[in-house]
């Protein structure tokens, strides 16, 4: 902010992180900041102010401080340095910096090299002769000297590209001096002879006096032979003004001054009893003085010698200047009371009258009033302009929260559509692959649970299978109840569209086990069935608008999934073609009946073999290594029992289903899971049906035996689905034609 004042503990963080970067000095960074500065004072207005403080680099110097004090009226909490300088042959002066903001002196090379290049078109070179504290100085840190040289104008030619020899440069100078003499000598001819019958040598000699050249440093002033004042006119006319003497004891005063500092009355008073300097912060003596007898100074009275009655009010402030006569040996300063608006001035309980008709401090405060209301109003500018970037920034947050959202429910370019206000048109995809699942006894769990828990588990499954529609680049299109559909190469199309939701379809199966039914304390069961073929897409209504697809593949992929069996991914014929041969494990189902469509040969996706389970989850590598040395630790025969267990649960699952109305989620009394516990070489492999009226039917495998015998049941093996394929139930009681079909889910445990 413009107004704002920074502490300089900022500026050197900044500066000392720019030094890191660019692996630069510190030096070298503060004195290309003195450059830019001085650009950025051009480019804010202050250039013809600059332009107007001297003639020379050396006259530009001395009024620094004058322009600082001018600055500070608008900038009232600016802490400049201050400046001195000493001239000395051969084109050398000494600059004194002091300022009480130490590290910052390496800026002051970089401005003044800056403005002598610039202004009065020569170089110079400025390096410190001598930085330390200065011990006479109140409050100032840093005393530094400067060496200013001024290059020759012959050497700065000579620096340039193009070198040329010493005659041809003195022979360029003539050329241009001829020149010159040109210009004047048609500006002479062009002149009339005035009425008042000049001469045309008087009028060529008034041309040359006002003109530029060295004879204006001819000037020699004409002085009276006495002082044609009277002692109370200079007092009434200066009415703030002090004379004092080597030893500080005042001897004359003006009338106003007198008037709100009363102490000066008093014969041989002290000036320093009554004020203290306040800029440049020297101590109060003729010698210091001196030495910045080219600066304003500012004197400020001091409370404790106040009247009892104004001590409540502002202190009084004087800004002038100090004037050395020798003859007298007194220094005199001319000042004018420091305001810096109209209520300042009520505060002091003084008026514009009480300031001399001459004095410039009458149209400065009045124009300051006016300078420090633009000043307010540019503050509220850009408090109201960082209010706004603030609000834009979080506006910019909220629109990325809502186009996220938005792009959640519809497809990125539609919804860039629809936000436009156009019409979406429907699209043909000639392939793509559609997913659907359910949850298996969905109806039951829902008719033996509170409503809470029903919402509690399928946020929690949804929200694992979302994650996983991130990992394998597949779009959601919708969620019905315990249904969740999803298709691959829709709506950008994508010829890896089946294996994306192959292995999509991988991850749900894994992230169901980690979800629990909530009544029996389970994993749940899911169903998912897959098929490949052309659809239709396109957004429909204007109300909660839905991007939907259309055609016969939405209809086979949702038979494909209510047709299929628990925990297994169902795949169409189409399906299968479309990844065969990419590196997944499908066994064959066998020829089904499938409503609507007839009989299909069908197939199931086992794994994919070129991926591991923490690929298909997306999770971190280093989970994937960990889970790779736990499973180390597991015996080969027991991996092999298990593995023929497996084996033959799944191929007695491969059957043809006999009736499609059992595809509904009426099931029964499920099959009680079963736990599979190692015992050395042995494997017990437990399943309970709750249906049978004769207890628990056990079936073991003894070591890596290959031959199944149930217990209390006169059939084994192939004759048991059999038997079970001609038992009926009631529609209450209806279950799947197969009863070992939900033996793979009673492999739960592996220790």
């Amino acid at each position: 902010m413009t107004y704002t004042v920074y502490d300089d503990i900022i500026t050197i963080n900044l500066i000392q992180e720019v030094c890191k970067i660019l692996g630069v000095s510190m030096e070298a960074i503060l004195k290309l900041f003195g450059e830019h500065f001085f650009k950025f004072c051009k480019k804010s207005g202050y250039d013809r102010m600059l332009r107007t403080l001297g003639g020379d680099l050396t006259e530009f110097i001395e009024n620094l401080d004058a322009l600082h004090s001018y600055l500070a009226l608008s900038y009232q909490e600016m802490n400049a340095p201050s400046f001195r300088l000493e001239k000395g042959a051969d084109q050398k002066m000494l600059l004194h910096y002091y300022s009480d903001r130490s590290g910052l002196c390496h800026i002051v090379p970089g401005i003044i090299e800056a403005v002598a290049k610039d202004f009065f078109n020569i170089d110079v070179s400025m390096d410190i002769l001598d930085m330390n504290k200065e011990a006479e100085r109140t409050g100032k840190k840093e005393h530094v000297v400067f060496l200013i040289v001024q290059k020759p104008h012959r050497q700065m030619r000579r620096a340039k590209p193009n070198r040329l020899q010493d005659g041809q440069d003195i022979q360029r100078d003539q050329e241009a001096l001829n020149a010159a003499f040109l210009r004047m000598k048609e500006k002479y001819l062009s002149i009339s002879v005035c009425p008042v019958k000049k001469s045309r040598w008087e009028v060529v000699r008034s041309i040359v006096m006002f003109g530029k050249g060295h004879l204006l440093n001819t000037f020699v002033p004409i002085y009276p032979e006495q002082l044609w004042i009277e002692v109370k006119t200079f007092c009434s006319a200066f009415p703030f003004h002090v004379v004092f003497d080597e030893s500080l004891r005042v001897k004359q005063m003006g009338v106003n001054i007198q008037k709100y500092v009363p102490g000066l009355q008093t014969q041989k008073i002290r000036l320093d009893e009554y004020f203290s300097i306040i800029h440049p912060q020297v101590t109060f003596n003729i010698s210091s003085i001196c030495k910045f007898i080219n600066s304003q100074f500012v004197l400020k009275a001091r409370r404790e010698m106040m009247p009892e009655a104004w001590k409540c009010q502002p202190t009084l402030k004087l800004r002038g200047q100090m004037i050395w006569m020798e003859s007298v040996r007194c220094m005199i300063y001319l000042c004018s009371p420091k305001l810096r608006s109209l209520q300042e001035l009520e505060e002091r309980q003084m008026h514009l009258s009480d300031l001399a008709p001459h004095d410039t401090t009458r149209d400065l405060i009045l124009l300051n009033q006016q300078r420090l209301a633009e000043m307010e109003l540019s503050t509220q500018l850009e408090r109201k302009k960082e209010e706004l970037r603030v609000l834009s920034k979080h506006l910019a947050i909220e629109k990325k929260k809502t186009e996220t959202l938005l792009y959640a429910m519809l497809p990125e370019h539609v919804a860039n559509q629809l936000k436009e206000g156009k019409k979406v048109a429907a699209g043909e995809f000639k392939t793509c692959t559609i997913l659907f699942s359910d949850v298996v006894t969905f109806t039951n769990i829902c008719a033996a649970c509170e409503p809470i828990q029903i919402v509690n588990m399928l946020n929690s499954m949804y929200s694992k299978f979302d994650r996983l529609t991130s990992v394998h680049g597949v779009y959601k299109v919708e969620t019905i109840g315990d249904a969740y559909m999803v298709v691959g190469g829709v709506p950008v199309p994508i010829g890896s569209h089946a294996q994306r939701v192959a292995n999509f379809a991988l991850g749900m199966r894994i992230s169901a086990k980690e979800v629990m039914n909530p009544v029996t304390g389970e994993s749940i069961q899911i169903r998912v069935g897959i098929h490949t073929g052309p659809v239709l897409a396109g957004v429909v209504g204007d109300k909660m608008p839905r991007y939907c697809l259309f055609g016969d593949t939405v209809n086979t992929a949702s038979r494909m999934e209510s047709h299929g069996l628990p925990d297994k991914v169902h795949l169409s014929p189409t399906a299968y073609r479309a990844l065969e041969n990419q590196g997944f494990e499908i066994i064959e189902r066998g020829e089904i009946q499938v409503k609507g469509k007839g009989k299909m040969t069908t197939y199931f996706l086992i794994q994919n073999l070129n991926a591991s389970e923490d690929e298909i989850m997306g999770r971190p590598q280093t989970l994937l290594d960990h889970k790779e040395a736990g499973a180390q630790e597991s015996q080969d025969s027991k991996t092999v029992a298990v593995t023929r267990a497996m084996r033959y649960a799944d191929s007695r699952q491969l059957l043809p289903q006999r009736d499609a109305a059992h595809d509904e989620d009426k099931w029964g009394p499920e099959l009680v899971k079963g736990a599979v516990a190692m015992l050395g070489t042995s494997i017990c492999l437990c399943a309970v049906d709750a249906q049978a009226s004769s207890g628990v039917g056990n079936l073991r495998l003894e070591g890596d035996s290959e031959e199944w015998k149930p217990e209390g049941s006169p059939v084994s093996g192939q004759d048991a689905v059999e038997a079970a394929d001609r038992e009926q139930s009631s529609d209450e009681t209806k279950t799947h034609p197969f009863v070992d079909d939900t033996l793979p889910s009673g492999v739960c445990a592996l220790l």
